[in-house]
């Protein structure tokens, strides 16, 4: 009678369980976007006969039951858990965590053609807009995280050496290199993001001043963010880690600047406060992937411009160079095909490249992956 009580129990106990779940799966309202993540998730796809006949309907279904599955990211937590302390993988989905709580994902191997292609790139840009524009053309390259975090972890890491030394040898004939990667350590950067942390590089702001001919203001102030800053590593990695402060650096040359941001058509602030209360503190640094932007120094004691080809860590960096220009204008060629102005997408039309110095400064996570370079 026991054993007969047990198993009803048990059958009950399961069929709650499954049938629980189905309900909850069915009449829970679906969720537009994972903020752990930071993308938009499946939503219920399209039912007709054509959907149902070509199997596309089942097809987009499962992504649409697994993005909205019940808790999702508490089984994403428990899984990351069991692989990490369980099975003691030392990844999850190349996703990591060291011994200090910083979070890094695998870059490797080392692609030389990608490294090759990027140096390409930018000689073409040379070639068709700067080789007779009177300005000087620098190039530097800034080590991703990986570099001072992945082969102390006991993870694979690329040679950084090879890479700088790649670059170099691929655009010697062009532009100068200005070598950052000395100044740099892992502190530098943030424990749950990829890019570097703004107060940190002020250093590498002076270098690359004073490499090209000119002085910056360092008389900053320091500002922090009141919301905590959950970086791209830290919903991908699922696990219960330490969120980052978010600090960003003003004076009173960067606070007059004037900016204009040409996906817009309107004037917008070096920190842009409406981004950080979003998904992404860091695209508080001028408002994040904006292909194309000019800044205007109304304080400058120089008649030095200046136009930098940059990803996402120049972001943060530009502000600080500000104060030594008397312009900075502001291109990233990953996105300047989407510009919406009335001016054709071409670098000759949209920039006055005479007597400007030009910096070329890219991680090495788009070098490595330079098919991201229009």
């Amino acid at each position: 009678m026991n054993t007969r009580i047990k198993d009803y129990v048990q059958l009950i106990l399961l069929s709650v369980l499954l049938f629980g779940i189905s309900f909850w799966c069915w009449f829970k309202p679906a969720t537009d976007f994972s903020t752990t993540e930071r993308r938009e998730l499946k939503q219920f796809p399209e039912l007709s006969v054509k959907t149902l006949v070509s199997g596309k309907f089942m097809q987009t279904f499962e992504d649409y039951t697994l993005d909205q599955f019940p808790a999702r990211d508490s089984f994403r937590t428990i899984k990351a858990l069991t692989a990490k302390y369980v099975f003691g993988h030392l990844d999850n989905n190349d996703i990591f965590v060291t011994s200090d709580g910083m979070i890094g994902k695998h870059e490797y191997p080392l692609k030389q053609d990608q490294v090759v292609h990027a140096a390409n790139k930018f000689k073409y840009v040379y070639n068709t807009y700067l080789k007779d524009n009177g300005g000087k053309v620098y190039l530097s390259v800034i080590p991703d995280k990986n570099a001072f975090i992945a082969e102390e972890s006991g993870h694979l890491a690329m040679d950084y050496d090879l890479f700088f030394k790649l670059m170099q040898e691929n655009t010697k004939d062009f532009a100068t290199y200005i070598d950052i990667s000395d100044l740099l350590s892992k502190d530098d950067y943030y424990l749950t993001d990829t890019h570097w942390k703004q107060e940190c590089i002020t250093d590498v702001a002076d270098r690359l001043a004073e490499a090209m001919g000119t002085t910056l203001d360092k008389n900053y102030k320091l500002n922090t963010l009141e919301k905590t800053f959950a970086g791209v590593y830290y919903g991908q990695s699922a696990l219960p880690v330490e969120k980052d402060t978010l600090n960003y650096l003003t004076s009173d040359i960067i606070d007059s600047c004037i900016i204009k941001n040409y996906e817009t058509g309107k004037e917008m602030s070096m920190y842009d406060m409406e981004k950080a209360n979003g998904y992404d503190l860091y695209e508080t640094f001028l408002s994040g992937s904006v292909s194309f932007i000019v800044i205007e120094n109304p304080q400058a004691t120089t008649d030095k411009e200046l136009v930098v080809f940059r990803d996402s860590f120049g972001s943060s960096l530009v502000p600080l160079l500000a104060s030594g220009y008397k312009s900075i204008t502001v291109i990233d060629i990953r996105y300047i095909s989407s510009l919406k102005t009335e001016m054709p997408n071409s670098l000759q039309n949209l920039v006055d490249f005479k007597n400007k110095d030009v910096l070329f400064i890219y991680s090495t996570l788009v070098l490595n992956n330079s098919n991201t370079l229009k």
